[in-house]
């Protein structure tokens, strides 16, 4: 017995197969093009794109694999997060999909009012609100092109229209609602009528799909779907949750003193956690890929998305010899770090590329500092990785404080953990032992164990996370780089954003 799991993530779409024990068996995979900018700051791309990419996905699979479609005995869904579709009563898309990058924001809102709106401003979240607020695609959507808005038969993630198309339903797993909906995320469910999330992201309720929980059964394929992807018709179709809660699940991270780094296009740090506990106000821990749980995340927007833009900028060496030897230039890239030592002999990189909501706030931008004659194109990129590391230390550091769980061992992830230089860096920098997964696939993996659950093959999920997970490679903290990160942390990094938040601010009221 087989599972199909397809993992529609940001830059490909992976249609996998695994068996009861975790064995990746069969795998096909198909890169997109994430999304074009019609404008500056937007991300958009066509829905039924998406759907192509994930039927041209499983073709490929049964092309590639002597497994008989037949031997399938379910099919599970994860996706990557926040990226939004309108569609009509036909699930016909009436825009493109505004994809997760986005930045576009919508201002003049009209405050959160009432009882909320006198809380929210006594305990000084008023600005984090109308932040949230303004960055909603909904509010934008119905503010600026309002036709869409009045023809929306559902306001669905990729994942519900996905979910659509596979089983002819409006259906999404409560493990998917990670974005701006009226969406209450302690009790799992669709916000009560009174919640002051109706009034931040005014929307009708019948614009949202039916919810299930993870392991519950969204739908079967139907017939039209089975002649474009090649699944049997019939087969259930097993709510999951979204990429990152399933990457969790798939390193074996089921108790919350194992932290999940995920060394992804976002960079991520998450811990299983069975109560509901804020990293910060207001910014609610996520839907776990096991029903019962949290997902409690700190990330890093645009994590290792910097490790591509030195590949752009400067890795060209990298790329042409890539090219010769037929391997990735980020394979490459682990010379740059054994060329520099721990610490990049005193360059320090604050990774915050992009904004955040809280901390870092909506002025926050990165910064180098330390440069000196000896610093070369070897030092930005191992200070770049410290950087993340650096960020993702803090992050851990918040979690164990809010959830009075301290996190004594790490399982590593994404298309970063791959590199031997960087989980050294990550063992050191936190001091703490670095372990990759069995399997790189590990949110497809995760996605599988949810459906083994749901549908009775495996009993529970300590059951099937001990069957189907296995430890790779661990790499332990050298002592002499533990040290010296230590001192860099707590002294020079910390202090950092701090200190230059002033100038960031300087800086957005000048050139914006």
């Amino acid at each position: 017995m087989y599972i199909l799991s397809i993992d529609h993530g940001t830059q490909s779409v992976r249609a996998l197969i695994f068996d009861l024990h975790g064995r990746l068996m069969a795998k096909a995979q198909v890169h997109i093009t994430p999304y074009t900018s019609p404008q500056a700051g937007w991300a958009e791309q066509d829905p039924d794109y998406f759907w192509q990419k994930l039927c041209e996905a499983c073709q490929k699979l049964w092309r590639v694999t002597d497994i008989s479609p037949e031997e399938i005995v379910g099919v599970t869904l994860t996706t990557q997060r926040g990226t939004l579709i309108n569609v009509d009563q036909a699930g016909r898309p009436l825009r493109p999909a505004i994809v997760w990058p986005d930045q576009r924001r919508v201002q003049g809102q009209k405050p959160v009012g009432g009882l909320w709106g006198v809380a929210f401003k006594a305990v000084g979240m008023s600005g984090t609100v109308a932040r949230l607020q303004a960055d909603a695609e909904a509010n934008w959507i119905r503010a600026h092109q309002p036709e869409v808005w009045d023809k929306s038969h559902k306001f669905l993630f990729l994942s519900g229209f996905l979910n659509y198309k596979l089983c002819g339903r409006f259906v999404d797993s409560v493990g998917n609602q990670v974005g701006y909906v009226p969406f209450d995320y302690k009790r799992k469910d669709w916000a009560r009528w009174w919640d002051w999330k109706w009034q931040a992201v005014p929307m009708s309720a019948e614009l949202l799909p039916e919810l299930v929980p993870p392991t519950g059964v969204l739908g079967e394929i139907t017939a039209q779907a089975a002649e474009v992807t090649g699944i049997p018709a019939g087969l259930p179709l097993i709510a999951a949750a979204a990429d990152k809660a399933c990457e969790v699940i798939g390193s074996g991270a089921l108790q919350s003193h194992i932290g999940c780094l995920s060394y992804g296009t976002t960079a991520t740090i998450n811990t299983t956690q069975h109560r509901y506990i804020e990293a910060y106000p207001l910014i609610p821990p996520y839907p776990s890929a096991v029903p019962d749980a949290y997902t409690l995340e700190i990330q890093v927007y645009h994590g290792f998305w910097l490790v591509s833009w030195f590949k752009e900028e400067f890795g060209l060496a990298e790329q042409l010899r890539g090219a010769e030897l037929g391997v990735a230039p980020e394979v490459l890239f682990d010379e740059l770090i054994q060329a520099v030592p721990a610490g990049s002999d005193g360059l320090v990189i604050q990774p915050h590329w992009a904004p955040g909501i809280k901390e870092p706030g909506p002025e926050a931008r990165g910064a180098m500092i330390g440069f000196r004659a000896v610093h070369g194109r070897a030092h930005i990129y191992r200070a770049l990785l410290e950087g993340l590391g650096y960020a993702l230390r803090d992050g851990a550091e918040r979690i164990g404080r809010r959830s009075r769980v301290p996190i004594t061992e790490l399982r590593v992830s994404g298309g970063g953990s791959q590199s031997d230089g960087g989980m050294q860096l990550t063992a050191d920098i936190f001091g703490l032992p670095a372990t990759r997964p069995h399997t790189f696939e590990t949110s497809g993996l995760g996605a599988a164990i949810d459906a083994a659950v749901g549908l009775g093959l495996h009993a529970d999920f300590a059951t099937a996370v001990g069957d189907m997970c296995h430890l790779g490679q661990a790499f332990e903290p050298i002592p002499s780089h533990q040290t010296l990160y230590d001192d860099l942390y707590g002294q020079i990094y910390q202090r950092m954003y701090p200190r230059l938040k002033r100038l960031y601010e300087g800086l957005e009221q000048i050139v914006g």
